[in-house]
């Protein structure tokens, strides 16, 4: 009767309720194992945590993943440097979005297994006897370390539990954030790929609901970038930082207008850098506003057949087009050329535009001459 009692409700007798809580807090620290020291810390370098940290961290994700900090540094890079080509190791638009949010797991360890790309992405990660030994070598006593631990607290059930926690991350991390974070969601800028943010309350997945705001600003710890959005990853760093167990590495400048400031130097250029994907995106709007107003006085000028009319319009809405393309070819060609050679091509850009007769394009340009970064 006793042994019938140990498997059903094992050494514990929380009930439904304790279990589920249970499950509830084991997954939320693993997601915030991942997003604090896999990813921000670990793969970006965002931030460093104190040894005893980390070390948890670390045992934490052998336990209760199996993933190797090593590999998942190396994949996560790689899939910034190759973001959305046929070299990106989980991208819906090359692969499909059902495969990214259900064959994940697969992808993942696909790219795992060349191990020219996990070195040559998988740099700076730990290197200990630890790591060489037991959580790289031995990655799966870990996970199977947990099945016996959730059996033995609850049971039978214990086991649906460990069930729940090995489908986690692979659920989550690479399915949702790999797939439906490129695929549905809301932009707050203009990101060369197609990233999204899935929803601006950041909890779930420890913040990393908001996979637009870093992919434009991909080295900074925190996630969030408007008021009323939510990243309860950078809640946890600054609790980590208040407490002396974390240090933040690198925080994105903030670009501001300074009146006074009426030139094209390497301050603009740094400025520019730092907000470039929220510039596009204006620029964008701009063109998006010209193109309407387009549209709609062609169609008025086709009844009162102006066609001079409709020409000018037609003339200023190209310029318009190839100005904003001249714009996005010199920060695209940014890592190619000299700081003097972005300058000089602003400088030209700037002078198109006001020499245009489109409003919003010399206001805009004008914009671009006060920008700098706070200091």
């Amino acid at each position: 009767m006793e042994l019938i009692e140990f498997i059903s409700y094992g050494l514990t007798d929380i009930g439904l309720v304790g279990i589920l809580v249970y499950t509830l807090v084991v997954t939320h620290v693993t997601i915030i194992a991942v997003t604090v020291f896999l990813h921000r810390c670990q793969a970006h370098r965002s931030l460093k945590l104190k040894p005893i940290v980390s070390h948890f961290f670390r045992f934490w994700l052998w336990l209760t993943t199996g993933m190797v900090t090593k590999e998942w540094a190396a994949i996560h890079r790689k899939h910034h440097a190759k973001c959305e080509t046929e070299d990106d190791p989980h991208s819906p638009q090359v692969k499909g979005i059902s495969t990214v949010l259900w064959k994940g797991t697969e992808l993942y360890r696909e790219t795992s297994a060349d191990r020219s790309c996990i070195n040559k992405y998988g740099h700076g990660t730990p290197d200990d006897w630890l790591e060489r030994h037991v959580y790289t070598k031995r990655s799966a006593w870990g996970v199977t370390f947990m099945l016996f631990i959730n059996f033995f607290l609850f049971g039978i059930i214990g086991v649906a539990v460990w069930a729940v926690q090995m489908m986690w991350i692979p659920f989550f991390a690479a399915g949702v954030i790999n797939g439906i974070a490129h695929f549905v969601g809301y932009r707050n800028f203009k990101t060369p790929d197609s990233s999204r943010n899935i929803f601006p309350i950041g909890i779930l997945i420890g913040g990393e609901e908001l996979h637009n705001n870093h992919h434009s600003h991909a080295t900074s710890p925190k996630l969030s970038s408007r008021w009323f959005e939510f990243d309860i990853g950078w809640l946890y760093i600054k609790l980590f930082e208040f407490f002396g167990l974390a240090q933040i590495r690198s925080m994105p400048k903030n670009p501001i207008y300074d009146p006074e400031k009426n030139i094209i130097d390497e301050d603009t250029v740094e400025a520019i850098l730092a907000a470039k994907y929220e510039l596009f995106q204006k620029l964008h709007k701009l063109v998006n506003k010209v193109s309407h107003r387009y549209r709609r006085d062609k169609r008025r000028l086709a009844v009162s057949s102006k066609s001079g009319q409709n020409e000018a319009s037609s003339s200023q809405l190209q310029l318009i087009l190839s100005l904003r393309d001249d714009f996005e070819k010199i920060w695209n060609h940014q890592r190619t050329a000299s700081v003097e050679q972005i300058i000089v091509a602003l400088r030209d850009w700037c002078k198109e535009a006001e020499m245009s007769d489109v409003r919003g394009l010399q206001e805009y340009s004008r914009s671009l001459h006060m920008l700098t970064l706070q200091s």
